[in-house]
C-alpha cells in the first residue's frame, strides 16, 4: 500500500539532509520532488499544488530546534497536512435506528457485495450487532448467491424474495422483517451498473428515499485512481453519501484515491479494504495511513490486530510450557496460525516502522508459510512434542514427505530452537529488562 509513494517522499525529503535551517530554496526544491511523487500517486493536479504551497507556508521561518533537523521538521509538517487532507480524524457509523439501516451504492465491479458482508461480519464481531443482510440487487442472480455465500461463512442471516424484482418494495420488506425478528442492524447491498447512467440513480436515489437509512456508504474501487474520485463527485451530487469505502487497496493501487477523495467531495472515508478475506476490513483512520505513507509505520492497528487474536488461557499455557522447556513444534504451528489470522503478512509487515524499506524486494505473503507448515504436518506426533529426538534418518524421512530438502528442514529446526529461546527470555519479566537494557541507544 502506497510503496512508491512512500519511497518518493523519502528521497524528496533527502534533499534537506544536512541543511542547518530550512530555507525558501531548500524548500522550494524538496516541494518540487514532493508535489512530483503525488502526481505520480494519481493525485489531481490542483490539490497536489494547493497541499504543496500549505507546506510551503507553514515550513518557510521554522525555526529549527537544535535536536531537530530540516528533514524532520518538513516531514512533520508534510504528516500534518496529509492527514488533514485525509479528514483529520477518523468518522464513526451512525448506528442509532431500531434497525440501524446502512445503504451501500457504487458501480459494479467495485466490491459492494463483499463489503457488505465485511460490514456485517466487522459490525457483528466488533460492535455486538445482529445484522441482517438484504440481497438489493434484484437483476443480478450471482450477487444474491455471492451475498448468501458471505452470509453462511460470517453466521449472518441473508433476507431475500424469490421472483421480486422491486428493489424498493424489497428492501422495506426486509426492514419489517428485521424489525419483526429482532434484528438491530440491516445492510442493504444494490445494483451496480457498468456506469453511471440515470435508471440507476433514480433507484439508488428511490431507495434511499424509501428506507430513509442511518447511513449510505459509496464503495469505490480504489485501484482506478482519479476515476475513483470523479465516479464519487457524481454520486454523492445525486445521493449524498455519508461516506466512502475504498477497496482493494491491498493492490497495485498509487494511492491518489485515498489522498483526494474527502478534498473533492467532502465526505469521509470511513472504510478500506485490504484483501479477499472476510476480515480484511479496516477502519480508515488518516492519521495512522499518513504515518505508513510516511515510512513511520502504524504500531497502533498492528497492537490491535494482535489484541484481537490474544488468546488469555492460550497465552497462560505457552508460558507455562515455556518455563518447563516444553514449548514443541505443536505451539509453534499454532502460533503461525494466529499470525495468519491477524492479515495479510506483507502488510503486517508494513506496519513496522522502518520495516518497508527493509521489505521492499522480499516476497512475502501467506504462502511464506507454506513449507513450514508441509515440514511439521511431515512430522510424527511424537517428533512434535519432542524435536530433540530429530536425527538424520528422521530428518530425511520428514523433507521427502513434505516435498522439501533436508537443508529446508534443518533451517526450520534451527528457527525453531531460537525462536524457543528468544520466547522463553521475553517471557521472563528479569530476562526481558536485561534485554531491553542492552538494545542500543537510538536517541
Amino acid at each position: 500500500m502506497f510503496e512508491n509513494l512512500s519511497e518518493k517522499l523519502e528521497r524528496s525529503f533527502k534533499l534537506l539532509k544536512g541543511q542547518g535551517r530550512i530555507t525558501e530554496v531548500n524548500v522550494a526544491e524538496t516541494l518540487k520532488e514532493v508535489r512530483r511523487a503525488l502526481l505520480d500517486a494519481d493525485v489531481n493536479y490542483k490539490i497536489a499544488k494547493e497541499f504543496t504551497n500549505s507546506v510551503k507556508e507553514k515550513a518557510l521561518g521554522q525555526e529549527v530546534l537544535k535536536s531537530v533537523q530540516p528533514g524532520q521538521m518538513m516531514i512533520k509538517i508534510v504528516h500534518d497536512e496529509l492527514t488533514g487532507l485525509m479528514g483529520g480524524k477518523q468518522e464513526d457509523l451512525n448506528l442509532k435506528g431500531n434497525p440501524a439501516v446502512i445503504l451501500i451504492s457504487g458501480l459494479q465491479g467495485s466490491g459492494k457485495t463483499t463489503f457488505s458482508g465485511k460490514l456485517g461480519n466487522y459490525l457483528h464481531k466488533k460492535r455486538g450487532k445482529n445484522p441482517l443482510l438484504i440481497a438489493g440487487d434484484v437483476y443480478r442472480p450471482a450477487a444474491i448467491e455471492q451475498l448468501q455465500v458471505i452470509g453462511e461463512q460470517a453466521d449472518i442471516a441473508v433476507y431475500t424474495e424469490e421472483g421480486l424484482k422491486d428493489p424498493v418494495a424489497l428492501a422495506k420488506n426486509g426492514i419489517r422483517h428485521a424489525r419483526k425478528h429482532g434484528f438491530d442492524l440491516v445492510i442493504i447491498d444494490t445494483a451496480g451498473r457498468l456506469a453511471i447512467d440515470e435508471e440507476m440513480m433514480k433507484e439508488i436515489t428511490a431507495i434511499k428515499k424509501a428506507v430513509d437509512p442511518e447511513e449510505t456508504l459509496f464503495v469505490v474501487d480504489a485501484m482506478t485512481g482519479q476515476d475513483a474520485v470523479n465516479t464519487a463527485k457524481e454520486f454523492n451530487e445525486r445521493l449524498d453519501f455519508n461516506g466512502v469505502v475504498l477497496t482493494k487497496l491491498d493492490g497495485d493501487t498509487r494511492g491518489g484515491a485515498a489522498l483526494t477523495i474527502k478534498a473533492v467531495v467532502n465526505k469521509p472515508v470511513k472504510f478500506i479494504g485490504t484483501g479477499e478475506q472476510l476480515d480484511a476490513l479496516d477502519i480508515f483512520y488518516p492519521e495512522r495511513m499518513a504515518d505508513r505513507i510516511l515510512g513511520m509505520g502504524d504500531i497502533v492497528t498492528l497492537v490491535e490486530k494482535a489484541q484481537e487474536q490474544f488468546d488469555e488461557q492460550e497465552s497462560k499455557r505457552i508460558k507455562r510450557k515455556l518455563a518447563k522447556n516444553q514449548f514443541d513444534f505443536n505451539d509453534f504451528i499454532k502460533q503461525i496460525q494466529q499470525i495468519k489470522k491477524m492479515g495479510n503478512v506483507k502488510d503486517l509487515a508494513g506496519m513496522i516502522p522502518g520495516m518497508n524499506k527493509l521489505m521492499k524486494n522480499v516476497d512475502l505473503d501467506d504462502d511464506s508459510f507454506k513449507d513450514i507448515e508441509a515440514i511439521i504436518s511431515s512430522m510424527t506426533p511424537e517428533e512434535r512434542e519432542n524435536p530433540n529426538i530429530m536425527n538424520g534418518s528422521r530428518r530425511k524421512r520428514i523433507a521427502g514427505g513434505s516435498g522439501t530438502t533436508v537443508a529446508d528442514v534443518n533451517k526450520l529446526i534451527k528457527q525453531f530452537e531460537e525462536t524457543r529461546k528468544m520466547m522463553k527470555m521475553m517471557s521472563s519479566g528479569k530476562n526481558l529488562n536485561r534485554m531491553m537494557a542492552n538494545l542500543p541507544n537510538r536517541r
